[in-house]
């Protein structure tokens, strides 16, 4: 399905707290090892990040990571902070667009074929420094995830549509 909106070797950066809001509203899991699978089915996939807060010695988290690196995913992980928002009230923060930018612009060289998974409008200004290498970008996200910023920028490619090569089966 997504094979010809690609050109040459693919890189692919998961952003899983959007996807994380993506799967909430589909009602339905990505299945990490059927999606790399899928992507080696449909292009010439050379690397897949997986970009993703981590909350202590959570050891579910912790051995789905290591799961995930064990089907060739390359995980970025820091820990969450909690950062106080008012007098009572607390927020977990673990954001890790920076590092997915300098990930995707240090091997700019290495990719013709962008896939971005999340619809986050902060990573417009990354896809614009894409574009301007000649590489092609691809956004994978949900309705309702996807900014409006992103969907001028790249080809959109719904996530919903993929449910039956992606889906996680119980």
């Amino acid at each position: 399905m997504i094979r010809q909106f690609i050109k040459g070797k693919v890189y692919v950066f998961v952003d899983a707290a959007n996807i994380l809001y993506s799967q909430q509203t589909l009602g339905w899991r990505v299945d990490y090892k059927k999606l790399k699978e899928y992507f080696e089915k449909e292009c010439d996939l050379k690397a897949v990040y997986f970009y993703t807060g981590r909350v202590g010695e959570n050891h579910k988290q912790n051995s789905f990571l290591k799961k995930l690196e064990h089907f060739g995913y390359v995980v970025k992980a820091k820990e969450v902070k909690r950062i106080k928002v008012s007098k009572s009230a607390y927020e977990w923060k673990g954001n890790l667009d920076v590092e997915l930018a300098i990930d995707v612009l240090g091997n700019v060289n290495n990719f013709d074929t962008i896939i971005l998974m999340s619809g986050d409008s902060d990573f417009a200004p990354l896809l614009d420094a894409v574009k301007v290498q000649h590489k092609r970008a691809l956004v994978m996200s949900t309705k309702g995830h996807i900014s409006r910023e992103l969907l001028t920028r790249a080809k959109y490619i719904n996530l919903k549509k993929l449910k039956n090569f992606i889906s996680y089966d119980k």
